[in-house]
């Protein structure tokens, strides 16, 4: 089974956004690296204002689908929940390929 990788941009579109965003990355960051199958995990500012760049990695689809089932339930899942997302991920089956973190 292939690893999942999953890149794209958070995009803020005002300062209250980027101010939910600030407040809650680090302990997003924090425990998503910790979870079982999480090869790499990286949330960066962009050169453009109230963007950041993400890059993940998970040992497999499962490990990735977990991953999304704690985040939407998550205390970054429900303050980032309005954000806009502009994700590509690669290595899921064909069934599913609709990632919501």
């Amino acid at each position: 089974m292939p690893d999942v990788h999953l890149t794209g941009q958070l995009i803020c579109r005002s300062a209250e956004e980027e101010a939910k965003v600030r407040e809650h990355l680090a302990r997003h960051i924090a425990l998503t690296r910790a979870e079982p199958g999480c090869l790499s995990f990286e949330v960066t500012p962009a050169d453009t204002p109230r963007v950041w760049d993400v890059a993940e990695r998970f040992a497999d689809e499962a490990s990735f689908r977990a991953h999304q089932a704690r985040v939407a339930a998550s205390e970054w899942g429900v303050a980032t929940a309005g954000i806009e997302r502009r994700y590509t991920v690669r290595g899921l089956s064909r069934a599913g390929l609709d990632p919501a973190e």
